[in-house]
């Protein structure tokens, strides 16, 4: 039985650039080792490092599926690619908070899109009890940023 030698400053430099690029998972193989850094759906990062055999199985079934807030009814989903930001600027206070009632055609965020603010609306009207993104963070299509209930 081979010991693998685990470089920890080589997993916190892959969780730094997980963390600076709002990438979800990296990995980085090199020989017979290899090393994945995943963030979970709470943020936190989760590192597993192992050798990296040719036929392994695959990288999805390594960790358990994050629950995915895009099949719940009353998920807001991204229309685009871009940035999400829950104020009109940093200085002002958020478009809603979670908890507060919204109507249809709300305004509850902006995505920046190619230097464009494109403004994301309540499609129906609730609660919006969650949101699922914070300022900042890179969405992608189909996303679920929010939910309204």
């Amino acid at each position: 039985m081979s010991r693998m030698l685990v470089d920890a400053d080589a997993i916190r430099a892959l969780a730094d650039i997980l963390t600076e690029t709002g990438l979800t998972e990296i990995e980085v193989a090199e020989k017979d080792n290899r090393i994945r850094v995943v963030r979970s759906a709470g943020g936190q990062i989760v590192h597993a490092a192992a050798p990296a055999p040719v036929a392994a199985a695959p990288v999805a079934a390594a960790a358990p599926a994050p629950v995915d807030a895009a099949n719940h009814p009353g998920a807001v989903s991204s229309p685009m690619v871009g940035i999400a930001y829950l104020t009109p600027d940093p200085s002002a206070p958020p478009f809603v908070h979670e908890g507060q009632v919204v109507t249809a055609g709300q305004t509850i965020m902006l995505i920046e899109a190619m230097k464009t603010f494109n403004q994301i609306k309540a499609p129906r009207s609730g609660t919006l009890t969650r949101f699922l993104v914070a300022s900042g963070d890179p969405v992608e299509f189909g996303e679920a940023l929010a939910i309204i209930e």
